[in-house]
């Protein structure tokens, strides 16, 4: 609300020292006493020094209240995405791009269609209501801006299916260069995406057509309504003055064609901020000792296990499926769990998980310069040196061989005297764990110690016998 007060005191200020100095102008030309034009002189650079003020004011307050909501609203998008997770990619484009379109959508859109609907409703009734000027407005902020929004979605979607080919085409060109070269296809694919940028150039230059065909439409509704208040007899002052009413609106082309750009972000904010609350699975009260969790890929295991993090966030942490590994250290990725943690502390996490990164590491985007397994044991160090009073761990020693993994998670859980929540593929090390919980289909359709599963007929006695299988057959050979 400040900014939009500032900005249409600002246009305000900007219409009345166009008038003004017009008046000023023609009353001079009559060479009256100085007197007579002292107020008006006064008037003029009071209204210049306005304005300017006005507009440093409008730009502050629309920024820093830009800025303030939308740290609130990348926090409500964190915590929804929290609470109701989406797959990566999806998640990091709403929390980051999305939302920063919608400093765009408050800035370069709202706050000049709210400048321009105030100050023209200013300028009919300072002017009775005269018909020019009404009907240059309906054109300038009703007609033209709906005309740019068309024309701009229109363009939008006829550039996706290209952008989306030069995306295509320049993936392949990346991974497949030498397979290519090779088969003697390399001319081809250039060629193939020249063409595809070629016409994203065409398309580009024509969507501009359409811009600059607006701006002289505005242009000329300008000039008519200046030469219908001539005809009427206005003075010079209110011709030039409904010309600077009009100059306000003209923003709200350009305002439009952004809005089309930025629209589906505005969406997938809200969508993100108005999704229903998942359904809580069963036993979402927080466990007590060790606890297994088991089922086939897809039962709800790793749900489960959010749903805890999610319901006791201050007890309940861990190596879940979503874990993120930063563009860091070693070092400090593992020291974020706890950044006061001495080197005694991070070796001593290091060497229960077998560790065998150096802490000066950098692990690239996501871990991306670390294998499976380092990925995983790096995350279970941070884990452990959280030291939660639920320690969440959804398959933490994936990636590493069978025994190497049996080993690691041996020395884990001797480790550890706090509650354990495991998620994992592999019965063996259930066997002494004091609760099992077994999910197909997203709920628990069994349940109880490892004695009790073997001799009940179900998932997990199919799987042991499974598992059992390899260990059988090399004690027969």
């Amino acid at each position: 609300m400040p900014a939009v007060v500032a900005g249409v005191a600002a246009e305000l200020a900007g219409i009345g020292l166009m008038t003004t100095a017009v008046w000023l102008i023609m009353r001079a030309a009559e060479q009256p006493p100085l007197s007579a034009l002292t107020v008006a002189i006064v008037a003029v650079r009071a209204l210049a020094v306005t304005r300017g003020g006005m507009r440093y004011v409008e730009r502050l307050a629309g920024h820093s209240a830009v800025l303030r909501h939308l740290a609130e609203v990348r926090g409500r998008v964190y915590d929804a995405l929290v609470r109701r997770p989406l797959n990566g990619g999806d998640a990091l484009t709403r929390l980051v791009s999305d939302v920063d379109s919608m400093q765009d959508a408050l800035l370069r859109c709202l706050l000049p269609g709210a400048v321009a609907v105030v100050v023209g409703v200013i300028a009919l009734v300072a002017t009775g209501f005269a018909w020019p000027l009404l009907v240059g407005l309906l054109v300038t902020v009703c007609v033209i801006p709906w005309a740019a929004h068309a024309l701009a979605v229109r363009h939008l979607r006829a550039l996706a299916p290209l952008r989306s080919a030069l995306a295509e085409q320049t993936v392949v060109l990346l991974d497949g260069a030498a397979e290519l070269t090779a088969f003697g296809a390399l001319e081809r694919e250039l060629a193939a995406t020249g063409q595809v940028v070629d016409s994203l150039a065409e398309r580009e230059r024509r969507g501009g057509l359409g811009a600059a065909a607006l701006a002289a439409v505005a242009v000329g509704v300008q000039f008519g309504v200046a030469l219908a208040f001539l005809l009427s007899g206005a003075p010079a002052h209110v011709v030039l003055g409904s010309v600077a009413v009009l100059e306000v609106a003209l923003p709200l082309a350009s305002a439009a064609q952004r809005w089309a750009e930025v629209h589906g972000s505005v969406r997938r904010v809200r969508e993100v901020l108005s999704r229903p609350e998942e359904a809580a699975p069963p036993e979402t009260e927080l466990p007590v000792g060790r606890v297994g969790v088991v089922g086939a890929s897809g039962a709800g295991k790793s749900t489960f296990l959010r749903q805890l993090a999610a319901a006791h966030p201050g007890l309940a942490k861990g190596v879940l499926d979503d874990a993120h590994v930063f563009h860091a250290t070693v070092e400090a990725n593992v020291r974020l769990a706890r950044p006061d943690a001495s080197q005694h502390d991070l070796d001593r996490v290091a060497a229960l998980v077998d560790l065998d990164v150096p802490w000066d590491t950098v692990v690239g985007e996501d871990g991306d310069s670390l294998s499976g397994g380092q990925r995983q044991r790096l995350l279970l160090a941070r884990a452990l040196l959280a030291d939660p009073e639920v320690l969440l761990l959804d398959e933490p020693v994936e990636g590493l061989t069978i025994d190497h993994g049996d080993a690691v998670l041996h020395k884990v859980l001797d480790h550890t005297t706090r509650t354990v929540v495991l998620v994992t593929h592999r019965l063996a090390p259930l066997v002494d764990f004091d609760h099992i919980l077994v999910f197909e289909d997203g709920r628990i359709t069994q349940q109880g110690t490892h004695a009790d599963l073997i001799d009940t007929p179900g998932y997990y006695r199919d799987r042991w016998s499974t598992e059992r299988l390899p260990v059988t057959a090399n004690s027969r050979r």
